[in-house]
């Protein structure tokens, strides 16, 4: 990759472990399908003026705004809930840590997914390392009794699953425009959790500037501006160089979480991230090929 890219994959990697913290924050004033609903629909806003700026044109495929809702939901309205319910009993690193099995998790779907990719030994390795590093992760809830952890955990988990669903789905719909998909999905993901936000919590309420700075963070800077990068990159550098990203949030995520939000990381913890990492790698592959090539 050449260095303007790095720049960006570390920008990105960065932008999206205060995510984390960012729900760590609203979660303490609004309830979590609020902050999934504010998300999308400041992340769609600032995605529709990219759209605008940019002179883009919307599909004439009327089935496909259908495929838009479904790939929002998925994408963005169950996993944008799912991670704050979660940092209700989790600190912002462990459930950043948590989301990094996403190409795990990817991995297992696209092996059993009509047309995916089939896992390879060195992706069943990586899938096993992810594993036992969420294993160790919820390691310390188990000795303890924490029950309430264990469930936090699960549920990050699902996140993940829900994103290596939608990615297959994505694939699937073939080629669209990086703008439009991103603000038709998320779109759809407002028109799905703005209404199941209003029935669970009703109205919500910002009493802090923190709230404010954060639920406007998450949305332009975490959501509408990463994705702009983000779609703009992927084509140029690659999936496999683009998954780098999942190794730089953790660390911004657990970074923020101690300096701002006091939270603690145990030994466990980064040993289950040593783990999960260890899998990324497997996945990778660039390290296998390397040692493969290396003299004897």
């Amino acid at each position: 990759m050449a260095l303007r890219d790095w720049l960006w994959v570390i920008l990105l990697g960065a932008i999206w472990g205060t995510s984390f913290l960012f729900n760590g924050i609203l979660i303490r004033e609004i309830g979590p399908l609020w902050v999934s609903a504010g998300r999308v629909a400041i992340g769609a806003a600032g995605c529709w003026a990219f759209f605008l700026v940019l002179g883009k044109s919307l599909p004439t495929n009327k089935w496909l705004y259908l495929h838009f809702l479904v790939l929002g939901i998925l994408s963005y309205t169950i996993p944008f809930a799912l991670f704050p319910l979660s940092q209700e009993h989790l600190a912002a690193g462990v459930a950043a840590i948590v989301n990094a099995m996403t190409p795990i998790m990817t991995v297992i779907v696209s092996h059993y997914w009509p047309g995916g990719e089939k896992a390879t030994w060195n992706k069943s390795l990586g899938v096993l390392a992810g594993f036992t590093g969420v294993a160790m992760l919820a390691s310390p809830a188990l000795v303890g009794g924490g029950a309430s952890q264990l469930w936090a955990i699960g549920a990050c988990l699902l996140a993940t699953f829900c994103y290596a669903i939608s990615l297959n789905y994505t694939r699937s719909l073939g080629k669209i425009d990086a703008s439009v998909m991103a603000a038709c999905a998320l779109t759809g993901a407002t028109i799905a959790a703005v209404p199941l936000a209003l029935l669970v919590h009703g109205t919500p309420h910002l009493a802090t500037i923190e709230g404010w700075a954060s639920i406007l963070g998450i949305g332009i800077l975490a959501t509408a501006f990463a994705f702009q990068i983000m779609y703009r990159i992927l084509p140029r550098i690659g999936a496999t160089n683009f998954s780098v990203v999942t190794f730089l949030a953790p660390v911004s995520a657990i970074i923020l979480g101690f300096a701002i939000l006091n939270e603690t990381i145990e030994p466990a913890h980064i040993f289950g991230m040593v783990g999960i990492f260890i899998g990324l790698l497997l996945i990778d592959g660039r390290v296998v090929r390397r040692w493969r090539r290396s003299p004897a």
